[in-house]
């Protein structure tokens, strides 16, 4: 009996690649300058925002495009709404946004909470919880019609040690970042948008008041020295990639050892 022709296996149609597009938020110093290197050698072009200074936002960008990646400065004032909406605007100059690193962040009055002005507190709580919530806001409008994307906060080891004598207040809005990473990868989950953290201890950077912290307060970290900016970065490329595709509402911390 002549058997029936074997059926070729019907394979899924293939998705078009993406080129990642990513907006950086603080992108022009310390961890967001070092993220916005390591993901254009990983092969994203890069938006960088900034708030003030056009000449480290020019020094980060020669150095994402000697990647051959390509890359647009914008400034921006995270917590102001139109300032907000010209970022995404611009990036899609680059192509549809596919990533977003909410980054940018000030420390306010450094010292007890008692000898804090309410108007640095303000500052502080505008740019490191508003100006998170409205970027990642434009974030989610852009690429829920798409079906993907990914979102990275940065937080604080703060967040859950609390910065006890010199910014309670920035650890109280570091903890309002790991909620709203939570809250906001429950929400977008079905729209294919991965939401997830990333919450440094103390590093080398020029965040601190004092340039010499992070060599102060050594000792009390676990690993006996403070971190590197681009000892950052993997994590935030990691649960960009499609490695971490089943990731969401996770908050990673790398803090050596706190």
């Amino acid at each position: 009996m002549q058997q029936p022709a074997e059926q070729p296996t019907r394979q899924p149609a293939e998705q078009p690649t993406r080129q990642p597009v990513t907006v950086v938020t603080g992108g022009s110093r310390g961890i967001g300058a070092a993220i916005c290197v390591r993901l254009a050698a990983e092969g994203h072009d890069v938006v960088i925002g900034y708030r003030s200074d056009t000449s480290a936002a020019k020094e980060v960008a020669e150095a994402v495009t000697a990647q051959g990646r390509r890359c647009l400065t914008v400034r921006v004032d995270t917590a102001d709404e139109a300032d907000v909406d010209h970022l995404f605007a611009t990036a899609r100059q680059l192509g549809p946004v596919t990533g977003l690193v909410n980054n940018a962040g000030v420390s306010g009055p450094n010292g007890p909470l008692a000898e804090a002005d309410a108007e640095g507190m303000r500052h502080a709580l505008d740019v490191n919880v508003l100006g998170y919530l409205l970027c990642a806001r434009r974030a989610v409008r852009d690429m829920a019609p798409r079906g993907s994307g990914a979102i990275v906060n940065i937080s604080s080891a703060a967040a859950t040690l609390g910065g006890p004598g010199q910014y309670v207040h920035y650890a109280a809005a570091k903890a309002a970042v790991d909620a709203m990473t939570v809250g906001l990868a429950k929400e977008v989950a079905q729209d294919g948008i991965r939401v997830n953290c990333v919450a440094p201890g103390t590093v080398w950077t020029d965040f601190h008041e004092d340039p010499q912290r992070p060599a102060k307060v050594a000792a009390a970290i676990p690993m006996g020295r403070a971190g590197r900016p681009d000892e950052i970065t993997g994590a935030v490329s990691w649960l960009l990639s499609d490695d971490a595709s089943y990731a969401t509402g996770a908050v990673v911390r790398v803090a050596g050892g706190l």
